[in-house]
C-alpha cells in the first residue's frame, strides 16, 4: 500500500503545511512517514530517523497504516526539547485518528502537539 493511496494530493499539501508550520514553531525539522513499515513498526521507524539527513533536530512520525500503528521518534538534540512523555501523549491523540483512518489529521494533530512541546530553548 502505498502513502498515495492513503493521502491524496490535497490532504498531502495540508500536511506540508503543518510540517513546514511546525519546523517555524519549533526550529527542529519534522518529517512524516505513512505506509506500511518493514518489519517491526518501531524499529522500522528508527531506521527511517536515522537516515535523515540531520536525524539530531529530527522529529518523525511514522504511521503503520495497515497495522494502524503510530510512532515517534527524536532526535537527541530534538529530545532534549520534546520528551519521552510528550511525544508519548502526542502519540495517544493521534492513534485514536489513525484508528479510524483519518491519517491526514492525525498527523496534522500531532505536528501541532509536538511543535507546540518542542519549542527550542
Amino acid at each position: 500500500m502505498s502513502a498515495g493511496e492513503l493521502i491524496h494530493d490535497a490532504e498531502r499539501q495540508h500536511v506540508e503545511r503543518a510540517i513546514h508550520d511546525a519546523e517555524a514553531v519549533s526550529g527542529f525539522t519534522f518529517s512524516v512517514f505513512v505506509g506500511a513499515s518493514d518489519g517491526d513498526p518501531r524499529q522500522f521507524a528508527n531506521r527511517l530517523h536515522s537516515a535523515l539527513v540531520d536525524p539530531d533536530n529530527s522529529v518523525l512520525i511514522a504511521v503503520d497504516a495497515p497495522d494502524r500503528r503510530v510512532e515517534v521518534v527524536t532526535g537527541r538534540a530534538a529530545r532534549r526539547a520534546l520528551t519521552d512523555n510528550e511525544a508519548g501523549l502526542a502519540v495517544l491523540a493521534m492513534q485514536t485518528d489513525v484508528e479510524v483512518g483519518g491519517f491526514t489529521s492525525a498527523i496534522v494533530r500531532g505536528l501541532h502537539q509536538l511543535a507546540g512541546q518542542a519549542r527550542r530553548p
